[in-house]
């Protein structure tokens, strides 16, 4: 007769440092923020969007810090939104002085950032972007950003968070004008 298994805990018992992806986990080491793996969460179901992020951190929707790539006059550009809010494009495109400003389409984020959608951390892409932060993010101690996979997160003050994006702080979600 065997026995049953024990449920999965929320979170992995794995070493910190597997939780990211791994080249998210170098960006932290260079950025001096090696101290910021043992803090990075993993799920054994997809947050690919941000209410399962908020949903199995059990934190607000709003402390959810969403990477999302658009192209502004074909340029990729990322926006760090609060999961609570839609980014206006019509803001974006304003902020960057652009003539059109659409979403990119996957293969393009994929080539820009290195990571799949649902995974896009804020920071540690293989390409160098111009980065626009909503001020929405500074209205928490703590928001929680993908860590390279749908699986992981990690938390952050938004101020540290932006500073390290490389962010430019901007008012670009829907509700903003």
């Amino acid at each position: 007769m065997s026995t049953p298994e024990p449920a999965a805990p929320a979170a992995s018992a794995a070493p910190a440092a597997t939780h990211a992806h791994p080249r998210f986990a170098e960006a932290l080491a260079g950025l001096g923020l090696a101290d910021v793996l043992p803090l990075v969460r993993r799920f054994p179901e997809a947050t690919r969007t941000a209410q399962e992020a908020a949903d199995a951190i059990g934190c607000e929707l709003s402390q959810i810090c969403k990477s999302l790539i658009f192209a502004a006059d074909g340029v990729p550009v990322l926006v760090l939104m609060d999961g609570a809010s839609r980014v206006d494009v019509e803001l974006v495109r304003h902020e960057l002085g652009a003539e059109k400003v659409t979403r990119a389409k996957a293969d393009v984020v994929r080539a820009t950032t290195g990571y799949a959608i649902g995974g896009i951390p804020p920071f540690g892409h293989l390409t160098r972007t111009r980065v626009l932060a909503d001020r929405s993010l500074l209205d928490h101690d703590t928001v929680w950003a993908a860590a390279g996979t749908p699986y992981a997160v990690f938390p952050m003050d938004p101020k540290s968070l932006i500073a390290h994006a490389g962010a430019t702080l901007v008012d670009v979600r829907e509700s903003a004008r």
